[in-house]
């Protein structure tokens, strides 16, 4: 087992040395309150150059469509509304939190790589299922696999092992890391971190069971998308057909989404030319190449 007794043990731990910036925090405050402006909002966000000029950017893409350039924050944050503003705030606050991960580490650059197409998977699912909430659900597929930085940040050597192990025995690397090492498994972990953060019940619960879909309760649905788009995304980058993760589907989550060749092939070819643009707006020091 590993140097942690259980998971709730390493988050009490990790939350101590990595922290969400303080603008996130200040704005998650603010979204809070229901009597707080974009004004107000847009105050706390100047005090940030990087974070103004991202925001700026992602307003002014082809995602919001506007025909006017937006060109203050305020505006930005009208137009983009107070769920997506939290989304990308955190999406960037999180992507930044862990940076200087001790050796052994996994490769960063692939890391969020992988973990962007599958929050752009998950969304196109989600679309395809009617889901309102679509934002939430790239969120959950972003941060799907957050419990392994937090791992590599206090037990670098058994998690690379583990990830080894599971990779030559083929099996599941969740199950290798609860039997085998440590008695918990990364979703155990990254769901108590979204919790300790104080983040959305619905991407605590989502993280939490998207390996086993129907363990959860209130959000089914949104955590069998994001289980499909992590099992999606893998396959791809494999170099693998969309439609070849089929049969890796868990069947529950198969009867929830109604997935199909065509639809796959489509979110494939979709996902595909979105992933550079995504990972340039979220993610602008990532190489996708």
């Amino acid at each position: 087992m590993g140097p942690f007794s259980d998971a709730t043990a390493l988050v009490d731990h990790v939350t101590e040395l990595v922290v969400l910036p303080e603008v996130y925090l200040r704005v998650q405050q603010l979204l809070n309150d229901s009597n707080t402006s974009a004004a107000d909002i847009g105050r706390i966000i100047n005090t940030d150059p990087v974070l103004t000029a991202r925001l700026l950017k992602i307003a002014n893409s082809p995602y919001f469509g506007m025909a006017a350039r937006i060109d203050t924050i305020g505006r930005a944050v009208a137009i983009m509304g107070t769920q997506h503003l939290h989304d990308f705030l955190l999406a960037t606050s999180v992507t930044s939190a862990f940076v200087d991960l001790p050796e052994p580490r996994p490769d960063l650059n692939r890391f969020w790589l992988r973990s962007t197409r599958c929050a752009i998977i998950a969304r196109l699912i989600a679309i395809n299922c009617n889901v309102l909430g679509n934002e939430r659900v790239f969120v959950a597929g972003l941060l799907n696999d957050i419990g392994h930085l937090v791992m590599y940040q206090l037990m670098p050597g058994p998690t690379a092992e583990a990830e080894a192990c599971a990779e030559a025995q083929g099996r599941s690397l969740a199950a290798v890391e609860r039997e085998l090492f440590f008695g918990y498994d990364y979703a155990d972990v990254g769901s108590l971190l979204l919790q300790r953060w104080n983040l959305p019940p619905m991407l605590s619960e989502i993280i939490r069971h998207h390996n086993e879909p129907e363990q959860a309760r209130r959000f089914s649905l949104e955590t069998a998308i994001v289980h499909a788009a992590r099992i999606i995304s893998s396959v791809i980058e494999k170099r693998d057909q969309a439609a070849d993760a089929l049969p890796l589907i868990d069947l529950f989550a198969t009867q929830q989404i109604q997935l199909n060749k065509e639809t796959l092939d489509n979110i494939e070819i979709t996902a595909n030319h979105q992933l550079t643009e995504t990972v340039n707006l979220l993610l602008p020091n990532l190489r996708t190449a």
